[in-house]
Formats: structure tokens, C-alpha cells, sequence
């Protein structure tokens, strides 16, 4: 949490940090300024200080909504800086920052975040650490200070990710109603004067997300068949949708303007389901209810992708942790940190180095899977848990579990 903030930058021995970009979808940014407009922007923290917001004229009144300490940019003059700089736009933007830094008295051990275009940036950081000798700029990797902060959540974030996600499973709702409204010919669902699509599917939930005030910035995984069978793939547009073929449904939002996410994903099969499809299913929801049920405050993520990797082994399937290459059977992790990213910590890595807990107020997802593309079948069950203060792991927002969606006639 924000409160954190000066405990963990004095463990990593940081004096300061560094946020740079807009501030909409841009994590390290909107962690401290909310949901706000500004298209360019900096963000000094000073350890044990207030962070400072540094930002364009015309964006000032969005500025100012943070409740942050503000300064324009114009105490900065452009057309000056360029001159001094001999006309180097480069040279130009660090001479802005070192004085944006000196003004905010910071030296020392600066951490640098956000979401900005590599190449200029570099540019501009380099010349920044020839004109100030008194700075070293760090790029953190591992335990980086605002990601540990961000790991843990109060219940006023966790109402907001709660929020877009009864939001998205009313959509969820929504697409499984229009699904089973369809007509079929020949096994397949007809949208009109034709085949229902992948792609025609994915239009609609758009639709209904932007109807529901969420963005969905990272895209939508409806994958049928073969591409269910590989984690990621996120479904051929102009595939038709089929009876009997699985379907990983995968769907997680964000607030508009760039805010917390949510995450969350069936595994559905129109009609009927193959016999094969049924075994598969029954395994994987086997391992998520045994692993769901060994969940608890302070438990070490490690141990319960470990547990998960025993589950599935015991069953006949393959996992990542009996052959790391392996393209089929359990071929990721168990979950991961949910917040203003996708992913962020906590991670569920079977590996020594993973030392991430679930403590109170993670937000972290809980998805078992297994995939055989060479047999056209996925499945992947996905609710977001969150471990409550009073060290409870709560599921933030229920919905069914079927496997089969019952077609008309």
C-alpha cells in the first residue's frame, strides 16, 4: 500500500522516485494520480515527502483534481531550455528534469517508472546523468518499490476492482444469453444471413464493456478449439462458432481511462460437450477446488503452484515443472497480482527464487488450466480472490461454473 511507500524506498536505498508519462494507463502514474487527464506528466517522490506533480498549462485543472502538490511546466520555459541546449531536444528535456529534481532537492539514488517511449526517454536519461553527477538512476527489476506497494490493496481499491467485476460478469452474462439464443444450422450458431463469428462476438462484448464504463485495453480471448488450446491465443475472427467445441472465455477489463482491472474466465461448450472435453474439465475443476480450498493468508504463492503442479502430475497430465518445454497438459502458472496491470505481483512461479506471499489485502488471480491443441481442446477456470485484513480469501465476485450452456431445441 501507498503507506509503505518510504519503509520499502529505504530498504532498496532510494532517495527518490521518478514517474514519468500520462497519466492514463500507465500504472506507476495513475497509482498516485487517480483517474485523471493529463497527457505528459512528471512525478517527483521524494523519500518521507509528498510526491510532487509536474505538468502541462493546459492540463493544470485536471492537475489539481489529484489533491497532489502541482507545478506547472511553464516555470520551465521551453524556448529557453532549447536555446540553452543549443537546439537539442535531448539536451533540452534533461536540463527540464535535472532542475525539476534539484527544485524538489533531490540526489542521490533515483528509481525511474512508467510508461513512456523507450528510445527518447533513453536519450534524455543519459544526458540527465552527464549534467547531474550527483544522481545515479536505477531501473529496477526485481522488488521494484512501487510494484511491492501495489501488491497490497485497501478496501477502497478493492471496491473499485469488486465493481469491474460484477460489471464484467453481467457481460459475461449477457454474451452467454446471446449465445444460446442463437439459431444453429449444421452445428453452427447463425448471427443473421450467416454464420456467427469469433470476431462478431467479440463486437458485441466491446459494445457491452463500453456500455458497462470499462475499457478493455488488452483485448478479449474467445478461443475456440485448437487456439483454446494454446493460453494466450485469443481466436480466430472470422472462426465460426460451433456446437460442441470448448470455448475459453477470457475477459478482463479496466476501469475507464485506465484504472484496476479485472480478470476472469469460463470454459463453455454450446449444447454438448465431448466426451474428452467432460474428462478434462472435471480434472481441472478437481485441482481448483483442492488448491482453492488450501489457500490462506501469508501462504507462500511457491508452494501452491507446486501443489497444483502434484494435482495435475497425479492425474496424467504434464506440467511446466515436470518438463519446462512442455506445450500441453498445465503450461503456466496458477495465478498473479491484479491491480492498475494486468499482471503484477504477486507471481505463483514454482521456482526457488519466488518468494511472493498472499498476504492481507492481495488482489490475485486463481486459474487452473490444461491445453492440448493437438486434440483442439483448452479449459481454464478463473475467478479474482482477494485475502481480506481479518486474513479470509474471499472470491470478489461469483458466477457458475458450467461447462455445457444448453442450446434451443
Amino acid at each position: 500500500m501507498k503507506s509503505d511507500l518510504d519503509r520499502y524506498m529505504e530498504e532498496s536505498g532510494l532517495d527518490a522516485l521518478l514517474v514519468m508519462g500520462p497519466a492514463g494507463h500507465n500504472p506507476a502514474m495513475t497509482y498516485f494520480t487517480g483517474l485523471i487527464h493529463l497527457t505528459q506528466a512528471f512525478l517527483i517522490k521524494k523519500r518521507g515527502r509528498p510526491p510532487v506533480l509536474f505538468h502541462g498549462s493546459m492540463e493544470r485543472e485536471e492537475a489539481a483534481r489529484t489533491g497532489l502538490e502541482t507545478r506547472s511546466l511553464a516555470a520551465y520555459p521551453w524556448p529557453d531550455l532549447l536555446k540553452e541546449a543549443g537546439g537539442d531536444a535531448a539536451q533540452a528535456q534533461a536540463l527540464r528534469l535535472q532542475r525539476m529534481l534539484q527544485d524538489c532537492e533531490v540526489s542521490g539514488r533515483v528509481a525511474v517508472y512508467g510508461r513512456v517511449e523507450v528510445g527518447p526517454a533513453y536519450g534524455v536519461l543519459e544526458r540527465l546523468r552527464d549534467l547531474a553527477p550527483d544522481l545515479t538512476l536505477v531501473g529496477e527489476v526485481d522488488q521494484a518499490v512501487v510494484t511491492r506497494a501495489r501488491a497490497t490493496k485497501d478496501e477502497a481499491e478493492v471496491a473499485r476492482i469488486r465493481s469491474v467485476g460484477e460489471r464484467t460478469v453481467a457481460v459475461v452474462a449477457k454474451v452467454a444469453e446471446f449465445l444460446t439464443s442463437r439459431p444453429v444450422k449444421d452445428g453452427v450458431l447463425q448471427d443473421g444471413d450467416g454464420p456467427l463469428t469469433v470476431g462478431a462476438v467479440k463486437r458485441r462484448i466491446n459494445l457491452w464493456l463500453t456500455e458497462a464504463g470499462l475499457d478493455n485495453p488488452e483485448g478479449t480471448i474467445f478461443a475456440l478449439g485448437h487456439d483454446a488450446g494454446v493460453p494466450h491465443s485469443a481466436g480466430q475472427e472470422a472462426d465460426p462458432v460451433r456446437v460442441g467445441v470448448p470455448i475459453v472465455f477470457d475477459i478482463f477489463p479496466c476501469e475507464a481511462g485506465g484504472g484496476y482491472y479485472f480478470d476472469f474466465t469460463r470454459t463453455w461448450c454450446l449444447g454438448e460437450a465431448p466426451a474428452e472435453v467432460e474428462k478434462v474439465y472435471r480434472d481441472v475443476r478437481q485441482v481448483f477446488e483442492a488448491v482453492r480450498q488450501s489457500l490462506s493468508a501469508g501462504g507462500p504463492c511457491r508452494d501452491y503452484q507446486n501443489m497444483a503442479c502434484d494435482h495435475f502430475e497425479a492425474l496424467g497430465h504434464p506440467t511446466l515443472r515436470s518438463d519446462p518445454a512442455t506445450e500441453r497438459g498445465y503450461v503456466h502458472s496458477l495465478g498473479h497480482g491484479l491491480g492498475l496491470a494486468i499482471h503484477e505481483r504477486p507471481f505463483f512461479s514454482h521456482l526457488e527464487n519466488n518468494h511472493d506471499r498472499l498476504e492481507p489485502g492481495t488482489v490475485f488471480t486463481f486459474e487452473p488450466g490444461l491445453y492440448y491443441p493437438d486434440e483442439d481442446l483448452g479449459v481454464r477456470l478463473e475467478d479474482t480472490l482477494w485475502v481480506t485484513p481479518q486474513g479470509e480469501i474471499e472470491t470478489l465476485v461469483d458466477y457458475p461454473f458450467d461447462l455445457v450452456l444448453p442450446m434451443p431445441g
